[in-house]
């Protein structure tokens, strides 16, 4: 996720741009890079997080994203970090199969800025934001489905599952009802409309949010299968990263900050086994923890950039140990409600 980017910042993109990545610093100080080093930007965006690991060491990034405006956005970029920096479109689950493309059989670091970017907040035409009225889309990508099309087309009773599950919102079966309701007199497909929807039936108090966030939020999140994609990302990164190799996560809401940290907490920890088993060899840890808790944005960043309040970083170190095979992050994957993408 990007922010505004105040007077004497660098540009990001190749050029002048509105947008610089969040917690910046931290990712930068847990990175370290160093030259001759290769790093992932997995999220590309802007361009921040790799114009800065570019500008602080003299290496190499492959940075993937799978918005196509992004990645026509960043090739200024490219030509001007010319043989250091390789944009690719793609997922970021997908991290480690690009890097083997590109001939990188390991790689030094990893970095993930997960969820929507403030460019794509900003494009009313992307229908991610109910700010300013626009086509209902949420899409990351060109194909697939449409948050309209989950809108209109899904039953009821899944349609308050996905917005209580992934929005947590609680009054989600009074939001599905809602929207069943006016579904029935004319398709809804725009922003603006589904959102004056969902206010009608929850009320927020002065100060608190809009009372369609967390719809919205859910409905982005199942159309581009962000958690999913998420949990695949973080197991390429244990089979990308080489010995001593960092992975930094900056997430931006509790479902995606779950998945971090059961994750890494699981991969810093030989597997528990059963005094009542018979014996067996223990996997040793893939990661060792660099942040045991949470890293937030300081408070200068957060009094210029808002949307940073909420980011929380954390960060491992990639062990000797061999990947494993086994997916720590199943039993929360598996009942989440998944588009099928």
């Amino acid at each position: 996720m990007t922010a505004g980017r105040g007077p004497g910042q660098p540009a990001t993109a190749g050029g002048p741009a509105r947008h610089l990545p969040v917690m910046l610093r931290e990712v930068l100080s847990r990175l370290n890079p160093r030259n001759g080093a290769i790093y992932i930007d997995g999220t590309f965006g802007a361009g921040g997080y790799t114009r800065a690991l570019l500008e602080a060491a003299n290496c190499k990034v492959v940075a993937i994203d799978r918005d196509r405006n992004a990645v026509a956005a960043g090739a200024a970029m490219v030509e001007e970090f010319a043989g250091r920096l390789t944009l690719v479109e793609d997922r970021f689950s997908n991290l480690d199969e690009v890097a083997h493309a590109l001939g990188h059989r390991q790689v030094n670091g990893v970095v993930l800025d997960v969820g929507v970017s403030s460019m794509q907040l900003d494009q009313a035409a992307r229908g991610f934001s109910f700010r300013s009225d626009g086509p209902l889309d949420m899409r990351m990508e060109t194909g697939g489905q449409s948050a309209a099309d989950v809108v209109n087309k899904t039953d009821e009773r899944e349609l308050a599952r996905i917005i209580a599950t992934l929005g947590e919102e609680k009054f989600a079966r009074k939001v599905a009802q809602a929207i069943g309701n006016a579904r029935r007199e004319a398709p809804i497909t725009t922003t603006g409309r589904l959102a004056e929807i969902v206010r009608a039936v929850v009320h927020g108090k002065p100060g608190d949010i809009d009372p369609a966030t967390r719809t919205f939020q859910a409905l982005r999140i199942y159309v581009n299968d962000e958690l999913f994609e998420l949990a695949e990302a973080l197991m390429a990164s244990e089979r990308i990263l080489a010995p001593q190799g960092r992975l930094v996560v900056v997430s931006f809401h509790s479902l995606e900050d779950r998945l971090v940290k059961t994750f890494m907490a699981a991969r810093s920890s030989a597997p528990a086994v059963s005094r009542h088993a018979p014996a067996a060899k223990a996997n040793p840890a893939t990661f060792s923890l660099l942040t045991k808790k949470p890293l937030t944005a300081a408070e200068d960043e957060i009094s210029g950039n808002p949307r940073a309040r909420s980011a929380k970083l954390r960060a491992a170190e990639r062990t000797t140990a061999i990947a494993r095979d086994d997916d720590p992050l199943a039993s929360l994957t598996a009942r989440l409600p998944r588009t099928g993408v």
